[in-house]
């Protein structure tokens, strides 16, 4: 007579053995692959549903501040067939109007990203056309000079920015909202996280004093324009190092305000 373990032995399904822990580990593998490959990639999370912090602002910053200058040299050489510098400080080709732009877009059109895109395009317009308006307000209250001027075009606003260049701007943040971002946020995510805040600090060191510097830089060249004298060592430093024909060259579109057409 069989006993009863052998017949519980005989009518125990295979699967009810317990596995090789290095068998149940390859399992476990094989099933996460099979389901990547069944779901495809992960999806891209939209601008709301990002949590923005100082890291993902900063890099989006950082970012910003070069593909806008590759952007607009490529513009350049395509529309007047020659190179010309289109940086906004001294060291590296960077420009903080792109960077700041960027993050002007992300934080608010943030509340529009799951909006029709007909409302994203129209708040890009008007935070677009009114950061370029007020960049350049700022420029000529603090130096005397603004990079950009818009006068001898129709419908323009005080010659700092025109409907032309709102449209654009309205263009750019729904493709921001939409493409840009989302793709740009994933890219920065894959930055390892260590090495991603020190780099952080370092840059945000360097640009600060890259931002710095170039400013004073150009508050000297005003000085100089107005017949102010070198009298102490700062000034002194940036004469020598700074002087007007260096500034020219790397602020090749910078006008003086009085010199400008009326």
């Amino acid at each position: 007579m069989e006993s009863i373990r052998d017949k519980q032995l005989e009518i125990t399904p295979a699967a009810a053995v317990p596995a090789h822990p290095e068998t149940a580990a390859k399992d476990k593998a094989a099933v996460g692959k099979s389901q990547l490959f069944r779901h495809g990639k992960p999806r891209r999370k939209s601008i709301r549903q990002i949590k923005l912090n100082y890291y993902t602002l900063f890099w989006i910053f950082f970012i910003g501040c070069f593909v806008g200058v590759v952007l607009e040299t490529a513009w350049c050489l395509i529309t007047r067939h020659h190179y010309e510098s289109r940086v906004g400080v001294i060291y590296g080709p960077f420009n903080p109007v792109y960077g700041f732009g960027a993050v002007l877009l992300t934080i608010a059109l943030k509340w529009l990203g799951d909006k029709r895109d007909l409302w994203i395009f129209l708040g890009s317009m008007v935070i677009g056309g009114g950061f370029e308006y007020l960049c350049s307000f700022v420029q000529e209250v603090a130096f005397g000079t603004v990079s950009w001027e818009y006068s001898q075009t129709q419908f323009n606003f005080n010659g700092r920015t025109n409907i032309m260049y709102s449209f654009m701007w309205g263009l750019l943040g729904l493709l921001w909202v939409k493409e840009i971002f989302p793709r740009l946020y994933a890219l920065i995510e894959r930055i390892p996280k260590k090495p991603g805040l020190v780099l952080t600090i370092v840059l945000t060191v360097f640009m600060v004093l890259n931002m710095l510097i170039s400013a004073m830089a150009v508050e000297r060249q005003t000085q100089r324009r107005l017949g102010v004298p070198a009298t102490n060592p700062i000034s002194q430093f940036l004469d020598k190092h700074y002087p007007d024909d260096f500034l020219e060259k790397i602020y090749p579109n910078m006008m003086v305000v009085e010199e400008l057409p009326q």
